[in-house]
């Protein structure tokens, strides 16, 4: 058998085996999901009813991909259980309207405490950085499946919370590793940075964002006091997942924006030359080369910049 088939296969195998895993871990063959009387299936038919302010039954049966005869049993059994109700659809007086009655909707958030608190319980099992790992393999494995991506949630720019620094050294090294194969000394450098950050931190001077988007880090920037009036605009990072949001340019002008309010007369960075991105976010702002240097402070040979910005 040809190395590309059999490796097409062991993939497909992969993907079966993480089903079946992920089946018996939520629970999914229960018949009693949640603790409940329900089923997956029919739990998800109420969980849809009662995030709409009311649904027609072939809505149901499309979006779900439901038998009409199944899904007609289901409803039926919610009817007797007094968790929904129907009338007639304005726009379709041939069509029903189903809507949750009050005990449904209590159902509803019943069923939503109950998932996130089994959510919950096995994040706090696991160790430091778990979670984010999970959710962020499993955004990937959405928006690379996904047709068409559904709307991603909005990006939030927020002061950095325990860990966070951390979170900037391991993903700056990564991040620069495998796109420029940097080695470890880059990644020396960025620690040695974050650390000076923590161990001398100024709050009326010196400040760092952390942006975030869906609960997971996409992106940060630090101003640090560069003495004699300067501040100096550090580790500005964007994850490849967020390129082309504009997210560079928004850490930037926060940075700008700080500095002038701190009183510093200027903002100073140091980059390199082949960072073509960050150069024109630069550039844009105002920056301009005032020197320039050849080095192979991580590896390769580089053409090291100094930019200021006058403030």
């Amino acid at each position: 058998m040809p190395d590309s088939i059999t490796t097409e296969f062991a993939a497909i195998d992969a993907v079966r085996h993480f089903n079946r895993f992920y089946t018996n871990f939520l629970g999914l063959l229960n018949r009693a999901y949640l603790g409940s009387p329900y089923t997956l299936t029919e739990v998800r038919v109420l969980f849809e009813i009662g995030s709409h302010g009311g649904i027609a039954a072939a809505t149901l049966t499309r979006d779900l991909h439901l038998d009409p005869a199944y899904l007609s049993r289901i409803l039926k059994r919610y009817r007797e259980d007094g968790l929904i109700e129907s009338k007639p659809d304005p726009n379709d007086l041939r069509s029903q309207t189903i809507t949750v009655t009050d005990k449904g909707r209590e159902q509803v958030l019943e069923f939503v405490r109950r998932s996130r608190a089994e959510i919950a319980a096995h994040f706090d099992r696991l160790a430091i950085g778990g979670p984010e790992r999970i959710v962020g393999a499993m955004q990937a494995i959405q928006t690379t499946l996904e047709s068409e991506p559904a709307i991603k949630p909005p990006v939030v720019i927020r002061s950095p919370r325990p860990g966070d620094i951390g979170w900037i050294v391991q993903s700056q090294a990564r991040a620069y590793t495998e796109e420029y194969g940097w080695d470890q000394r880059f990644e020396g450098l960025v620690a040695e940075v974050a650390g000076k950050f923590l161990s001398n931190f100024d709050p009326a001077k010196e400040r760092c964002w952390i942006a975030e988007r869906g609960g997971l880090n996409i992106g940060s920037i630090m101003v640090a006091d560069g003495g004699d009036g300067i501040a100096k605009l550090r580790l500005l990072y964007v994850d490849k997942t967020a390129r082309g949001l504009g997210l560079g340019k928004r850490l930037v002008d926060e940075c700008i924006r700080f500095s002038r309010d701190a009183g510093y007369r200027q903002l100073s960075l140091w980059t390199n030359d082949i960072l073509d991105a960050a150069r024109a976010i630069y550039i844009k702002a105002g920056f301009r080369l005032v020197s320039e240097e050849k080095h192979r402070m991580f590896g390769p040979e580089l053409n090291g910049q100094t930019w200021v910005l006058d403030l």
